[in-house]
């Protein structure tokens, strides 16, 4: 671990919450029973108003910020956002952070035993959407005490849940951050999670899903997965100026193996993923994307759809993002306003892409920590200087 410094939460360890009362799920089964994997940074306050809950993407999971062990070279996937001083500062909020059911990183999913047949659930784990994850999280919150939280917060599909939380739980969440989000995907992003399905359900070492059984991976599959998945997540301009077209060697090979940086770094991409990622979550997980539209029960009417929605909102989204682009957040925010609701936008302008939300841009660090000051302000919340000065 680099050395501790002021604005790291340091060394933490996930926890587990383990549940008995069946879930009923959106797709008619019910799971009997579940576990939660969680990580928690700064401390609940007396009255347990300052919890603020991380909602992951597709590939994400609970480690969020800090480390795990003393020789951990990189930080929780959302470092640059969480911890003492930073956007989201854990000198005044307490954070939460899960791993998503049907996940891979410990939370009940298709690698977890089945109860009933004493082997891996494999394909059978049933359906998950972002309307059963936010009833889980709520299960969550009950065990540890939080009634409302301070914030619900999440980009991409954590944007997603963001929005589900503000519509299933309105009295219990007090502010939404959606960040690079979109309230249903396009054709054309269901196109893109499809290529990525068939890629792996192809893969000859998939067996229907029971690859466990055989003792194999779809390895193939799930790195032609990432690659399709990778190239969306970032911006021409991006890929550009990171590897333009730089040749590994000096000479053209003439053939098909790897020649330009580009392809190089793809498949290093999804060969890492390949191995640290369960292909039966992937197709869960993008399912999930596909599925969500709470415009649906409303004859397409997105601003009927938010009227149960009482909290403020902030809304962000990144100008090269072609995969979820501020066209799609401007319809968000456009139907928040139809709505009558309390909604914040801003655009950044970012080379990024995508994965813009997961960076430290220095604009949109000021508009989301400006934000939260003010929720934190909101609940009277003191910051480090005031707790220090108290002493």
């Amino acid at each position: 671990m680099p050395e501790t410094t002021r604005d790291s939460v340091g060394l933490v360890t996930p926890q587990v919450a383990h549940f008995d009362d069946p879930l009923p799920l959106v797709c008619g089964k019910t799971l009997p029973a579940y576990d939660l994997v969680y990580e928690t940074y700064g401390t609940l306050n007396q009255d347990r108003s300052n919890a603020v809950l991380i909602c992951h993407a597709l590939s994400g999971h609970h480690h969020a910020a800090g480390y795990h062990d003393e020789a951990d070279r990189k930080p929780g996937w959302w470092d640059a956002h969480i911890g003492p001083g930073k956007s989201i500062d854990t000198d005044r909020f307490f954070v939460i952070s899960l791993n998503n059911l049907g996940g891979c990183h410990g939370s009940t999913g298709p690698s977890s035993i089945n109860p009933d047949t004493g082997r891996r659930w494999g394909p059978d784990f049933p359906m998950v959407t972002v309307c059963d994850w936010v009833d889980s999280q709520v299960r969550l919150a009950d065990r540890l005490g939080i009634s409302r939280f301070a914030a619900v917060v999440g980009g991409s599909l954590g944007g997603m849940q963001v929005l589900q939380w503000s519509l299933a739980y309105p009295e219990r969440i007090a502010n939404a951050v959606v960040i690079a989000a979109t309230p249903k995907l396009s054709a054309q992003n269901i196109a893109f999670n499809e290529v990525a399905r068939q890629a792996i359900r192809s893969d000859t070492d998939f067996h229907d899903g029971h690859y466990a059984d055989h003792e194999t991976l779809p390895r193939r599959g799930l790195k032609l997965a990432r690659m399709v998945g990778h190239i969306t997540y970032l911006s021409e301009d991006a890929m550009g100026s990171k590897f333009g077209r730089d040749l590994r060697s000096e000479d053209l090979n003439f053939g098909f193996d790897v020649e330009f940086q580009v392809e190089s770094y793809l498949r290093y991409q999804g060969d890492a993923f390949s191995t640290s990622f369960d292909a039966n979550t992937y197709l869960l997980m993008t399912k999930a994307l596909d599925y969500f539209d709470p415009a649906s029960s409303h004859q397409g009417d997105l601003a009927k759809a938010l009227a149960p929605a009482e909290c403020p909102f902030l809304v962000v989204s990144f100008s090269t993002d072609w995969r979820f682009p501020p066209s799609r957040s401007k319809e968000l925010v456009n139907a928040l306003i139809r709505a009558g609701k309390s909604v914040s936008y801003a655009n950044i302008d970012s080379p990024h892409g995508h994965d813009a939300f997961l960076m430290p841009e220095p604009r949109y660090q000021a508009i989301f920590a400006g934000f939260m000051r003010r929720v934190a302000d909101d609940l009277k919340l003191p910051s480090r200087q005031e707790a220090d000065h108290a002493l």
